[in-house]
């Protein structure tokens, strides 16, 4: 991820506008939709581990091909081999680490901190990168792509030495049953993991917008291109941070004070760059982080632990498929809007949007989540 903090640049170096940007990343959205549920489904069919290979081999495909890309075809091609291998390794690596905490027979609370220590660990691992980026930007954007290459390759060496856990495969000859097995469960049976489902979804978004949005806002407040490497990291370790701290807050307060914040954030982001803007803008941007942490820890553990482990890699993928289908349609709107009305505006827009998200899907949730609390007594709350 070393060029991530100054990609929107690196893209406009190559002529592009801010709203093919945004439909470059539909390009990418559009291909993890169509790889997102088949590759989930190989995963629990064929095996966690084979999935991650071929994830990677895809993964360290694109980067290196970024380094050859000189065109908007030729992005969009990276953005495919991109879209392919993300599809395959989102869902296998948190079922594989599932499988694995179920193998060594560990405890909710032990599952729930290995979830916070893997969100943790990529983390960290982007901030770093970013102060790669950062200072490799300084000598050019073919230094940073090049390195990025180079690194790109190392989770395909990785996954030769994974071991995978022992898990229940889905039935073989039964792909229609199975994935009806999969939808019903997610969004028919418990209204709870349904709700689970859509504000993963919706918050996902809320905080995703903003990443292709951050850099030219940077730009628009007079910060430097060798900056935006320490102001990646600095989001990237206040992520981590929210991810370690999300376990020990939701045992001493309870879920819903944390679901709370994680609404509100995107809402003080969103309205304050746009009408503050400056310093203050910048720095109420890092609350996005906050709630993407809070989002990827407390609502993912939800969601996982609820979900069978023959069906849990389909699970986490189809998640994923919701995510990128609604990006599809809404980041070139994003963009177009950005071009045609300005960064401010754009910006306001969304903070309203995301306060009709708090009503409509968030305000259910925390009734669910209030609704389990009693039913479970005093104890640690859970969600």
């Amino acid at each position: 991820m070393i060029i991530i903090p100054v990609i929107v640049p690196f893209f406009e170096s190559k002529g592009l506008t801010l709203a093919e940007v945004f439909f470059l990343q539909s390009f990418f959205a559009f291909f993890v939709v169509v790889f997102e549920i088949p590759s989930g489904y190989v995963a629990d069919m064929l095996g966690r581990k084979n999935a991650l290979l071929a994830g990677s081999l895809f993964h360290g495909m694109a980067y290196c091909w970024l380094f050859f890309a000189d065109s908007f075809a030729g992005l969009v091609l990276f953005e495919m081999l991109a879209g392919i291998g993300l599809s395959l390794l989102s869902g296998a690596d948190l079922s594989l680490l599932y499988d694995s905490q179920e193998a060594l027979g560990q405890s909710p609370e032990e599952k729930t901190r290995g979830i916070a220590n893997m969100r943790f660990s990529k983390s960290m691992a982007e901030g770093v990168s970013a102060l790669i980026g950062g200072v490799l930007i300084a000598w050019s954007f073919d230094v940073t792509v090049f390195a990025n290459a180079i690194a790109a390759c190392v989770p395909l060496i990785m996954a030769l030495f994974l071991t995978e856990a022992p898990f229940t495969k889905m039935a073989k000859g039964q792909h229609k049953e199975n994935l009806k097995e999969v939808v019903s469960h997610l969004f028919l049976r418990d209204r709870l993991l349904r709700l689970i489902c859509l504000n993963s979804t919706f918050f996902g978004l809320a905080t995703f917008y903003v990443v292709w949005m951050l850099q030219p806002y940077w730009r628009d407040q007079g910060i430097p291109l060798t900056a935006f490497g320490l102001l990646w990291a600095a989001q990237s370790f206040l992520f981590a941070g929210a991810t370690k701290l999300c376990m020990p807050l939701e045992k001493k307060f309870g879920a819903r004070p944390l679901l709370v914040a994680m609404g509100l954030l995107p809402v003080v982001g969103y309205v304050g760059m746009s009408t503050l803007g400056g310093t203050i803008g910048i720095l109420l941007s890092f609350s996005f982080f906050l709630s993407r942490g809070i989002n990827q820890v407390l609502l993912t553990d939800a969601l996982n632990s609820r979900v069978p482990g023959a069906f849990r890699a389909t699970a986490n993928s189809m998640t994923s498929f919701m995510f990128r289908l609604i990006y599809i349609v809404t980041g070139p709107l994003v963009g177009l809007m950005i071009d045609n009305f300005g960064m401010k505006m754009t910006l306001l827009s969304l903070g309203i949007i995301v306060i009709g998200m708090c009503l409509t899907v968030l305000l259910p949730l925390l009734q669910g989540v209030g609704e389990s609390e009693r039913g479970k007594g005093k104890g640690m709350p859970e969600i």
